[in-house]
């Protein structure tokens, strides 16, 4: 049995949950495609131990597809992040209290990643279930995009690993009413949507040629 490991983050900023775990933990043990099982790892959202965690559960589960999601307030749909950046500019605290401001990911590491998921089959897969989804061109420059480039560089190391990315996804209704007139998805959804996205990782091994940009 081949394993997918789908990652989450604990709850920042103020907030009480994070849709990122809740998804996660929501498909633990589940079975995709009948030979690939999820297991979960939940990270917390602090620049010093996220990485540590995650390559921990990278070496004891030996994954074939690792998938780690973040929430991104604001974003109207299931986000497919194209690209990791080896900088971190913090612009509030993570958990641990750390502010970081122009400091590379991984020093001396490649300037970006591109993700190995394959991106546009995913979105496309997304919209044919009616999910809102897109290709997102940034995965900003907080701890989402620490885990994803250290993702990323440590994926370069680690034969076991076929495909690797982020997905950023909205926030549950329950945090939406916090914020009047913030965009929303149900975790039921999102977690269709997850495995509508790990289902597309499977039966893609190249990528579709769709579009997918940005205008600005």
């Amino acid at each position: 049995m081949k394993r997918i490991l789908l990652t989450g983050f604990d709850p920042f900023g103020g907030e009480l949950s994070n849709p990122s775990w809740e998804v996660a933990r929501g498909l633990d043990a589940r079975l995709v495609d009948d030979d690939h099982q999820i297991v979960v790892a939940q990270l917390p959202c602090e620049f010093a131990s996220s990485l540590q965690i995650l390559e921990a559960a990278l070496r004891q589960y030996q994954p074939s597809i690792v998938l780690c999601l973040g929430q991104a307030g604001g974003r109207v749909d299931i986000s497919v992040e194209r690209i990791a950046i080896n900088i971190n500019d913090a612009r509030i605290p993570d958990n641990a209290g750390a502010l970081p401001v122009d400091v590379p990911v991984v020093a001396g590491g490649p300037a970006a990643y591109f993700s190995s998921l394959p991106v546009k089959a995913i979105m496309h897969a997304l919209r044919q279930a009616g999910i809102p989804a897109s290709i997102s061109q940034t995965a900003g420059t907080y701890v989402c995009n620490h885990v994803f480039y250290g993702l990323m560089h440590m994926a370069q190391k680690m034969d076991h690993i076929r495909q690797a990315g982020f997905i950023h996804i909205p926030y549950l209704p329950a945090q939406a009413m916090a914020s009047p007139g913030a965009a929303s998805m149900s975790l039921e959804v999102m977690k269709s949507g997850i495995l509508t996205a790990l289902e597309a990782c499977i039966l893609n091994t190249q990528d579709l040629r769709l579009g997918g940009g940005a205008n600005h």
